[in-house]
């Protein structure tokens, strides 16, 4: 097996604003896998909220080439148990569990759902984020948008025009990347109106969720709260749902069964997603049918994609049809 990797900017169609800051691309590492003739595909991105630098992942890659370049092919979910091993970030994680899914569903000549033995896909429709603008122009950029969803992100709550969102018949989320105060949760979680949003995600700052009640009436979804199965029993009096991405979790494997375990306890599950191209996307995707939200907008949201798989438009999911999990790069 063969191990190449390349960095690559994606560009943004126009500034992303959340509470965080202004971004207008990101940083991407594309991981190249390849044997016999067939290559599959992953991918990971800076962030830089969380810590990520692609020339520490790169170094590390480096370290460990040949160990994997030295590893017969296995069934993908004993190639993560190897991947763990190796004691790498989980966002480089993801991108090799990834890029090995890829490659192994072409090497069998099957798709992603064939191999997992998923029959018939019901799947979520996926939200478009509208980044922190006055209220009035989120509102305009909805209502022209043929989108279904939308994911509106928030720097602090504006208490007397938050409700207007729901105004525009669409289905709303808000997302507060942790800027909300404990009185802005307290508002939200009093408010009968709450429970037409379809989640409120990540409200406080990490391990600040104190004063979320999931018996109230918003829909208390978590992001940054979340970070694996580890977490999951202490945050059930506080969220209903959670946000599983798959380079916050580790990857395609870890993220079935994240999905399992979540599920059993009752919470609702979105996949979630970063500024990615459709190598990222398309890996979020092959776990949709499973969850009951999706936020798979992020190649939507970039200029310059490279490459082809399962893609969203206007909201619909489509699954590729192709071995692995379809992807082939473009350009």
């Amino acid at each position: 097996m063969e191990l190449t990797w390349k960095r690559t900017k994606l560009i943004l169609k126009e500034t992303f604003s959340i509470s965080y800051g202004n971004y207008d691309f990101r940083d991407a590492l594309l991981i190249s896998l390849s044997h016999q003739g067939k290559t599959g595909y992953g991918e990971c991105v800076a962030i830089n909220y969380y810590g990520i630098d692609l020339n520490e992942l790169i170094l590390k890659l480096k370290k460990i080439q040949g160990t994997i370049e030295n590893q017969q092919i296995i069934h993908p979910k004993d190639f993560y148990r190897f991947l763990v091993g190796l004691n790498l970030h989980s966002f480089l994680t993801s991108a090799l569990d990834g890029a090995y899914w890829d490659l192994f569903g072409k090497l069998e000549g099957k798709t992603f759902s064939e191999l997992n033995g998923f029959k018939e896909l019901k799947l979520p429709e996926s939200s478009y984020t509208i980044s922190i603008a006055p209220i009035d122009k989120q509102i305009e950029k909805i209502k022209d948008s043929d989108w279904n969803h939308f994911k509106v992100k928030c720097n602090g709550l504006d208490h007397e025009n938050v409700f207007k969102l729901l105004e525009t018949g669409k289905k709303i989320a808000l997302d507060s990347n942790t800027s909300f105060s404990d009185a802005d949760c307290d508002f939200l979680q009093k408010n009968e109106w709450s429970k037409r949003f379809l989640y409120i995600e990540q409200p406080r700052p990490i391990g600040q969720y104190q004063i979320l009640d999931k018996n109230k009436n918003a829909v208390w979804m978590a992001d940054e709260d979340c970070q694996n199965g580890s977490y999951l029993e202490k945050l059930l009096p506080h969220y209903s749902a959670i946000n599983i991405k798959l380079m916050k979790c580790g990857g395609i494997t870890p993220a079935l069964d994240l999905i399992g375990e979540a599920k059993n306890l009752g919470y609702q599950v979105m996949i979630g997603c970063m500024t990615e191209s459709s190598v990222g996307i398309s890996a979020g995707i092959a776990v949709a049918s499973l969850c009951d939200f999706a936020d798979l907008d992020g190649a939507n949201l970039i200029s310059n994609d490279f490459a082809i798989g399962s893609f969203v438009e206007n909201g619909k999911i489509f699954v590729s049809q192709e071995p692995g999990l379809g992807i082939e790069l473009i350009s």
